[in-house]
Parts: structure tokens; sequence; C-alpha cells
């Protein structure tokens, strides 16, 4: 068993159990508002996906490479 069905007592859900959901969801909210609800899911994460493909700071990318000023190889500047 999982902790899921231990803890909540939920199982597998079947074709009726959908059903019932769906119409419950189609009672709370209505029909009219359901499309909307989705919708605005939807913009939302299409507004995370653009912001987690933003491109990051250069210096993360890079690997720390200290110098050691005594190092006669090291690059002058």
């Amino acid at each position: 068993m999982t902790f899921a069905t231990l803890l909540l007592g939920i199982g597998n859900f079947g074709g009726t159990e959908i059903l019932l959901i769906g119409l419950a969801i189609i009672l709370l909210f209505g029909a009219k508002r359901i499309p909307e609800l989705f919708r605005g899911m939807g913009q939302g994460i299409r507004e995370f996906k653009d912001a987690s493909k933003e491109e990051k700071p250069e210096y993360r990318d890079r690997p720390v490479n200290p110098v050691n000023p005594n190092d006669p190889a090291a690059p002058r500047q």
C-alpha cells in the first residue's frame, strides 16, 4: 500500500469516479466559469515556462578557477 492510500484512503480512480468529480466541479463553478479557470491555469503555466527559459547570469555557468598570484604561469593584469 502506498502512503496516499494509507493516509487518505485514496485508491485508483475509475471512470465513474472521474465522471462524478467532473459533475461536482460543474455544479460548484458553473459551466460558464470552467473555461475561464482553465484559461487562467494555462496562462500561469505559460508564464512559469517563460520565466524558467530566461537567460541566467553568465557567472553561474562558468567554473571558478582561483589564480595564485605567486604562480609564474598565472596571467598578469
